[in-house]
């Protein structure tokens, strides 16, 4: 699991990397903010799980939305973190001291950018959760699911798959 024979390249950042965490930081900030001006204007009981429509199907009392805003901070960060390890990734090459920097510089910009989308997906997340909570209209509906599974999971796999045709 630990690849301890790989060499060890510390990534700089790049202006990209640069705008990616400040949007990142910024959503974050956004959540907190938006989360600590409305919390207190929401009902005692607010949604909290939702189906595959985006309606709800389960209810918790509104002291639970705390953990929205605290699962986004701390995947934030353990991603952050991640970043900081390249070596430790896992890769579909074997990596040597000569491809090592280019597979690094790759996977912590995949790492950023895949970062970035969580984020985004939990401040609409939080901000339908929140809105839906005081008008009592809570429903992310299907264009949700339909732009979670695009930008989430298939985005990153198209720029995997491309930037590996343009590594060799």
């Amino acid at each position: 699991m630990f690849h301890s024979n790989r060499p060890i390249h510390k990534v700089p950042f790049t202006p990209f990397d640069i705008i990616i965490e400040c949007c990142s930081i910024g959503l974050l900030v956004y959540i907190w903010v938006h989360f600590a001006m409305v919390f207190g204007e929401l009902p005692e009981t607010v949604p909290s799980h939702f189906n595959s429509a985006g309606q709800p199907d389960s209810y918790s009392g509104k002291n639970f939305l705390f953990f929205l805003p605290i699962l986004a901070t701390g995947l934030y960060i353990l991603m952050f973190v991640l970043t900081k390890y390249p070596h430790q990734h896992n890769y579909m090459v074997n990596i040597t001291e000569k491809n090592a920097p280019q597979q690094y510089r790759f996977s912590v910009t995949v790492l950023r950018v895949v970062n970035l989308l969580c984020t985004i997906m939990f401040a609409y997340i939080n901000y339908q959760i929140l809105l839906g909570a005081k008008t009592n209209e809570t429903d992310l509906g299907m264009g949700f699911v339909i732009t979670i599974i695009g930008a989430s999971i298939l985005l990153p796999i198209v720029i995997l798959i491309y930037q590996k045709r343009m590594i060799k």
